[in-house]
């Protein structure tokens, strides 16, 4: 569904020759997400996944590298075809509650709207409408307005809204962020309904641990590039019942991966490393004039 491949993003502040600044929000990121997949995309503040986000719907534009969303390059989309894009392909739900829905118009309303844009006939607008309002679990909330919603009920209407147009790939920005932890859940709850009755890809950018716990993979961005993966395995539990995790450090397409930081600084892991390739593994030794494998004594190096 999803394939980024070397993904880019550069932004300029100012004139170069005037001394402004360019800041790589995306430093050649690799992602693969499979149609139907439920995941959460994680990082600390400037890592770059809002800016992925803004890619992947269609609001911004790679400065490098392909970003290829159910075979559409949005690289090469011209202006009529990326609004086509964002009205068929992807639905997006902001982490503010109040901007996702127009606050004059009814729930039902709001989650018909985006359908008379793309031409979807009146009668079927309304059944539509009044399917997805009873998956969110708010088929009496129909005829209320944004301001007679609770926090939670405003997202998960918005949630109707996002997957009016069926799309294929559903982003969700941190949409638990305004939230309690009971709420959060029931708007979890909407998400994972979403993708497992409608078979929507859901790709949700998080803080929140409750959501990052719930979901197949867990893919963490750091410095513009993916870094790691956590991957839960439902089918494999522990003598308590509890679901298999495994954490694993992503291998980008040249060769690259990112060290956790713990490990670089206990190690002291700086500037240079050395790579030795054992028969089943590959080693790694801090940069300590140690001779080379092989030469010198002869003896593989120690320890450090």
């Amino acid at each position: 569904m999803v394939a980024c491949e070397s993904l880019v993003r550069i932004y300029r502040t100012g004139s170069t020759a005037r001394g402004g600044v360019e800041v790589q929000a995306l430093q050649g990121l690799d992602l693969t997400v499979r149609a139907g997949e439920l995941m959460a995309l994680v990082g600390a503040s400037g890592s770059g996944k809002s800016t992925l986000l803004g890619i992947l719907a269609g609001l911004d534009t790679p400065s490098a590298g392909t970003a290829v969303v159910d075979g559409t390059d949005l690289g090469a989309l011209g202006r009529r075809a990326r609004t086509a894009y964002r009205r068929r392909t992807v639905g997006t739900i902001q982490q503010q509650t109040a901007s996702n829905l127009l606050p004059y118009l009814t729930a039902h309303e709001n989650v018909r709207l985006p359908m008379g844009y793309a031409g979807v006939p009146r009668r079927e607008r309304a059944a539509r409408a009044t399917e997805l309002l009873g998956l969110m679990g708010l088929a009496r909330a129909a005829g209320r307005t944004p301001a007679a919603l609770s926090g939670g009920e405003q997202q998960r209407v918005a949630i109707a809204v996002a997957l009016a147009n069926r799309p294929r790939l559903l982003l969700a920005d941190e949409p638990t962020g305004e939230l309690d932890t009971a709420t959060s859940e029931e708007v979890f709850g909407a998400l994972r309904a979403a993708n497992a009755e409608l078979g929507t890809t859901v790709l949700i950018v998080t803080h929140d641990p409750l959501v990052a716990d719930q979901v197949g993979r867990t893919v963490r961005i750091r410095d513009g590039r993916t870094s790691t993966e956590v991957l839960r395995h439902p089918a494999t539990t522990g003598a308590d019942g509890s679901t298999a995790v495994q954490e694993y450090t992503v291998l980008d397409r040249v060769g690259r991966l990112q060290l956790p930081r713990e490990f670089t600084e206990s190690l002291g892991l700086a500037h240079r490393v050395r790579l030795v390739l054992e028969r089943d593994h590959i080693t790694l030794w801090p940069d300590h004039d140690r001779p080379a494998p092989g030469g010198g004594d002869g003896e593989e190096p120690g320890p450090p």
